[in-house]
């Protein structure tokens, strides 16, 4: 299976800003790898497509994004990068979580200097609420990472040019708290006020 473009621009024309959120596995022969893979759950392979030419069209069209836990493997992937299927299977990769037991696993992530994200949270760590078990393996095309777990995976990052960026945990769950959190929401808005 191979996953085709999908026409977006119809959904993008009624948006200022996009919003990428979580949800079950990408398809892993979107980014080359074994479908064969066990703990694999929720593929949507129609939803692949969509989301994967939607990111595209966005980037193209300078449309302000913001790719949150499945959202941020769907932007990797568009930009031909590629996944872990199973972080476990991950020699030195700690614990991030279980989709699908709804409990969360906090973590810090440390932030890079002049990055996108340190502007939008005005934070250089951050904690994240996590519950996903793949993770960011090779960079897609023109993707820089912006921040990372102790183990050293890949928590977040954005597009060099645009406004596009994309975390692998869920600032949903403590923004209400958390300034920094909100701050990622407010920074969307504000950008997609501009578009």
């Amino acid at each position: 299976m191979t996953c085709p473009d999908d026409d977006p621009e119809e959904a993008l024309a009624l948006v200022d800003g996009l919003l990428l959120i979580g949800g079950g596995d990408v398809e892993p022969s979107c980014y080359g790898a074994d479908p064969a893979t066990p703990e694999l759950y929720g593929i949507e392979t129609d939803r692949d497509a969509f989301e994967i030419a939607l990111v595209r069209a966005a980037e193209r069209d300078g449309i302000p994004t913001l790719a949150i836990c499945r959202g941020i493997q769907v932007l990797n992937v568009a930009f031909g990068g590629s996944l872990h299927p199973h972080l476990p299977d991950v020699e030195g990769i700690g614990v991030h979580g279980e989709p699908l037991s709804g409990a969360p696993v906090p973590h810090d992530v440390k932030l890079a200097a002049g990055s996108r994200i340190t502007e939008a949270t005005a934070a250089d760590m951050i904690s994240g609420s996590s519950h996903h078990h793949q993770g960011i393996d090779a960079l897609g095309q023109g993707l820089v990472p912006t921040g990372w777990t102790e183990d050293g995976l890949v928590e977040s990052l954005e597009l060099e040019a645009g406004w596009v960026l994309g975390v692998q945990w869920h600032p949903e769950e403590t923004a209400a708290a958390d300034p920094a959190q909100q701050g990622l929401f407010d920074a969307l808005v504000r950008r997609a006020g501009r578009s």
